[in-house]
């Protein structure tokens, strides 16, 4: 049986949303939609949330989610994620607690669920690739339709695709911040993703990340709606 363990970073500071992890949003703090995902995960070992931030980690241990602490070194603005993921195996390897994936879920992904963990760690297991990634296939913000500016006027960023038909686009595809499985031996080389990286596609509308208050307010109509 394969050994998962469930990671969601939750540090207190937030310069875009203050306090974000915990505000309230469809009547439940926000970190409490990714601890209930992995809660109904049927193939995660274990998860721990780790925080630096006493309010968080009460909330989060109500809920009924293990809790680490964090220290204070490794909660800073650029703090990487796959150091704050080490700290965690490493503390529970220390402990003769050993996992063969590690699976970061963020709090600010509201949208996903215990499904959606299981289908893409099945997908991961039944593969050669080092991890999988959510993403969502972009549509209107294709690059093709973008542009940057040049002396002050508008230039098309890929000419190749200027005046391509939508029909004739290829598919772009754009993470959502939902999902990141990996295989425990990438942390050796100090990273979450490596070089063969599996999709796991999700619907655009389904793939809402937490960075503005205007993203809070959306989350909360849309799952509000849900229940």
């Amino acid at each position: 049986m394969k050994r998962v363990l469930g990671i969601i970073p939750a540090r207190g500071g937030s310069k875009g949303v203050p306090r974000k992890n915990i505000r309230e949003v469809a009547g439940k703090p926000l970190i409490a939609y990714s601890i209930m995902a992995a809660q109904s995960s049927r193939l995660l070992t274990r998860c721990i949330v780790s925080t630096d931030d006493t309010e968080t980690a009460e909330i989060s241990a109500a809920l009924g989610c293990e809790v680490m602490e964090r220290p204070a070194e490794l909660a800073q603005d650029d703090t990487p994620t796959v150091s704050v993921v080490k700290h965690i195996f490493e503390r529970l390897e220390s402990e003769d607690e050993l996992f063969d994936y590690g699976l970061v879920l963020q709090p600010t992904s509201p949208l996903r669920t215990g499904l959606d963990i299981d289908s893409a760690l099945q997908a991961l297991f039944q593969s050669d690739a080092d991890s999988i990634v959510s993403v969502y296939q972009v549509s209107d913000h294709h690059p093709a339709r973008m542009y940057k500016l040049n002396n002050g006027l508008l230039t098309p960023l890929d000419e190749k695709f200027a005046s391509a038909r939508r029909q004739e686009l290829p598919p772009i595809y754009h993470r959502n911040g939902a999902i990141y499985a990996f295989r425990r031996s990438l942390l050796d080389k100090d990273t979450l993703l490596g070089n063969r990286i599996l999709p796991y596609i999700m619907e655009e509308d389904r793939s809402l990340n937490i960075d503005t208050e205007y993203d809070l307010v959306l989350a909360d109509f849309v799952l509000s709606r849900k229940k």
